[in-house]
């Protein structure tokens, strides 16, 4: 065993520009800076943690400094090589500026510019973080950085280039570090495990690669890590990796999805607490399935040819998810995404994770009855409004009804004339006579009544509509029952001691009810929250189905006249030819049958949609 041991990622760093990974264009630049003789006086390198800012700025400066001369391939033996290499502070000087951020800190470097070096070419400062300095200490350095002495070069390394200030980065030339792709990430930690003797398989490098965000030192410490678990019998896999991170397998997650796809909760839940007894974190078992989310929406919209480092699976778990998509449409997905979402900002706010997690997994597993259920509710609200619905995602079940267009129909002039056969029924001639369908729906039609207020479950509805949290509104529609809603009182029975507690007076989610009923009345009314009593039910009875006494009743349907037509004084006589073409087109012409019923109390463009697709109402 050694007695120092040293970190693979220190162990590994590069010592020459070739041997930086990616960041083919900085290379570039700096190649021909240093071939050309054509040095700045400062440079910013900039980007995401990881990526070798600071490791370029040791080579750029052995570069400079190497005794064989001003060269691309640092000797890395001199000892101006190795005091860069061990960081030793003679002529190149790294400095933490997060912990030297004060203007007494950078009045000393400005002090210190004007000494020569004591061996070297350049007296290189290379600043780390320097988004951490202070104004103060970027208005110090502003002029020593815009005009150093000839033998000074300042290198300022960042994560952060927008807190920088504008004035220090018009001073010094710019190079943005990119995130290293996941490809070269793991052909270099296949490079250090061969050199290690690390056994590991190729798929447990590339999810370290994809997990490390671009960022080769976080790829490198996480092989370091797993070398522990080095056998020589077992490669390093997968679940190695799964289980040190503390992420679901890939099963897990597939039995969770299948679940709440078949809308089957009690096995969602069953397999959520298998999960959760594992020691996952509520906020990480969230996190996971969103991420599978992801990974399940891009297959369904672009198809299993996708790329593996598109959806970071390997082509059987490819297969097998593709597989589990077939019984789910893409906006599905997309509202679970959305939930999903949604619930992990609510478990960082909460006190009970445990709980939330439960009830969004439950909220999830009934996908196919609350996605169409929200999106029947915005069409019938659009549609009794009068608004136009915007069709966002079309299905079998919100495809916009085809326009019907009414009949054209002909009514034969009726002349003057006499009538040879006077055993003419006389029902004939009066059924010519009846008004046509153009001339009873071209008169006013009068639209059905709205829904009353007092009405019960209709306030209910619209009082859950009005909740703004999401998860919110679901723990309502499930726990809580309604007693009394009026524009002076509302009064909700939560029986669940837990949520009559949040959504109680002094509960954290009370006020999502009291702006609810604002919403609805206006004003801010009184609103109770208590827990269920003896004479709830038959005041929710007596609510429901009476109605108030002012409510008019159901208008008759607009082509129901008690006297339809009135007579003229001077009926016009017609030949018997004429009563018959107007018998044969009064019977191609058939008037709409009344509605009845239930459909009395819809709007006439609501009746129209459930004629036309053979709907019903459902309670």
């Amino acid at each position: 065993m050694e007695k120092n041991y040293i970190p693979l990622y220190r162990k590994y760093r590069p010592q020459a520009i070739e041997q930086i990974v990616g960041q083919q264009h900085i290379k570039k630049a700096l190649a021909n800076a240093i071939e050309t003789d054509r040095i700045s006086h400062a440079y910013l390198f900039t980007g995401p943690r990881g990526t070798g800012k600071t490791s370029t700025a040791r080579i750029f400066a052995k570069s400079l400094n190497c005794e064989i001369g001003m060269t691309l391939s640092p000797c890395n033996e001199c000892e101006n090589c190795k005091n860069i290499t061990n960081s030793i502070p003679i002529d190149v000087i790294e400095i933490d500026a997060a912990s030297n951020r004060s203007v007494n800190d950078a009045d000393d470097i400005i002090q210190k510019v004007a000494l020569a070096p004591v061996r070297s070419r350049y007296k290189i400062y290379i600043i780390d973080e320097v988004h951490m300095l202070t104004n103060q200490a970027f208005n110090a350095l502003l002029k020593t950085l815009e005009e150093p002495p000839k033998n000074v070069i300042f290198i300022l390394a960042t994560t952060e280039v927008h807190k920088v200030l504008d004035t220090i980065k018009s001073r010094c030339q710019r190079f943005d570090f990119k995130r290293i792709t996941t490809d070269d990430i793991a052909k270099h930690l296949r490079y250090i495990s061969d050199c290690e003797g690390i056994n590991i398989t190729d798929e447990a490098l590339n999810l370290i690669a994809q997990n490390s965000a671009g960022g080769m030192r976080d790829s490198i410490a996480l092989l370091d890590q797993l070398s522990v678990l080095n056998s020589a019998r077992e490669a390093i896999s997968v679940d190695d990796i799964n289980n040190l991170l503390g992420r679901l397998s890939f099963d897990s997650l597939t039995s969770l999805f299948s679940a709440i796809a078949a809308s089957n909760q009690n096995d969602a839940l069953n397999i959520l607490n298998d999960i959760y007894n594992q020691g996952n974190e509520p906020t990480q078992i969230l996190s996971n399935l969103l991420e599978y989310l992801r990974n399940a929406l891009i297959l369904k919209t672009v198809g299993a040819e996708v790329s593996n480092t598109v959806v970071q699976l390997n082509e059987e778990q490819v297969k097998k998810l593709s597989e589990c998509l077939k019984s789910v449409e893409t906006h599905q997905i997309v509202s679970l995404i959305e939930k999903c979402a949604d619930y992990i900002k609510e478990l960082k706010l909460t006190t009970n994770p445990k709980l939330w997690l439960d009830v969004s997994v439950l909220d999830m597993a009934n996908l196919t009855e609350n996605t169409k259920l929200e999106d029947l509710q915005k069409r019938l609200v659009a549609l009794e409004s009068g608004e136009g619905v915007k069709m966002v995602n079309v299905s079998a079940y919100n495809t916009p009804p085809a326009p019907v267009k009414k009949p054209e129909v002909m009514r034969p002039t009726i002349k003057p004339a006499v009538v040879e056969n006077a055993a003419a029924p006389a029902t004939k001639v009066a059924s010519a006579l009846a008004p046509t369908e153009e001339e009873v729906l071209s008169e006013p039609v009068p639209l059905s009544k709205p829904a009353q207020t007092n009405n019960l479950k209709a306030s209910w509805v619209n009082l859950l509509e009005n909740v703004s949290s999401f998860p919110s509104r679901a723990i309502l529609k499930q726990q809580a029952l309604p007693v009394k809603i009026s524009p002076d009182e509302v009064v909700i029975s939560i029986k669940n001691p837990s949520w009559l507690k949040q959504f109680g007076q002094d509960g954290s989610k009370h006020n999502f009810i009291v702006d609810a009923v604002k919403s609805m009345y206006g004003n801010a009314n009184k609103v109770i929250v208590r827990a269920p009593e003896s004479g709830d039910d038959a005041i929710r009875k007596e609510a429901s189905n009476g109605n108030s006494d002012d409510e008019a009743p159901a208008p008759a349907p607009a082509h129901v006249k008690e006297n339809p037509v009135k007579k003229p004084k001077k009926e016009p006589e017609m030949t018997v030819q004429e009563v018959k073409e107007v018998v044969e087109i009064k019977q191609q012409t058939t008037l709409a049958k009344p509605k009845t019923g239930e459909a009395m109390f819809h709007s006439d463009t609501v009746n129209n949609v459930m004629d036309i697709f053979e709907g019903k109402f459902i309670e």
